[in-house]
């Protein structure tokens, strides 16, 4: 059976509108996932410079990332702060500051951390460093429970070789807090 033109343009002109229509649907609020997702290491820094590892230390805690924060930290890692309380230095490890970190990071809205006052001794070389850093960081709980910290904090960072990226492997807070 032969059918005129007539009866097949109708037919073509529904299968083409079908599918234009839905090629071209979009819900501006369900959006696809991007094709080409931003990484995060767009904007990141170079941890095989010692200036990397403060930027990246900075991006960790203004976007409360512990995926972050975790590559900035040695597998031998100490933190510690004195405790003015006791008169006393507490120290803890990699798996306790990484716990204490992520509960802080889901605790707080907001921090504002900014360093100043590099120094580095003349005992720095391609493989260890130590440095201290003035630090100043704004902590906003909430809009009503804002704390200022300032301080000091010393570091020890190594790498096995000049071409690796530097870890933190021990820190030590000297804030006011």
């Amino acid at each position: 059976m032969e059918r005129n033109e007539s009866e097949v343009q109708p037919v073509k002109w529904l299968l083409v509108s079908s599918a234009l229509l839905f090629l071209s649907c979009v819900n501006p609020f369900a959006p696809k996932l991007a094709t080409q997702q931003i990484a995060a290491t767009s904007f990141l820094s170079d941890q095989k410079n010692i200036d990397g590892v403060f930027q990246n230390f900075i991006y960790a805690y203004t976007f409360r990332d512990t995926s972050v924060y975790s590559q900035l930290i040695g597998p031998n890692f100490t933190f510690v702060y004195r405790d003015y309380d006791n008169s006393q230095d507490v120290a803890w490890g990699r798996d306790v500051e990484m716990r204490s970190t992520s509960m802080m990071f889901q605790l707080v809205n907001q921090f504002t951390l900014t360093w100043d006052n590099t120094y580095y001794p003349a005992d720095t070389t391609s493989t260890h460093a130590v440095v201290t850093r003035g630090f100043n960081l704004t902590v906003a709980f909430n809009p009503a429970d804002i704390e200022d910290v300032a301080g000091k904090a010393y570091f020890v960072l190594d790498r096995t070789t000049s071409s690796d990226p530097w870890k933190i492997s021990m820190w030590k807070d000297e804030s006011n807090f």
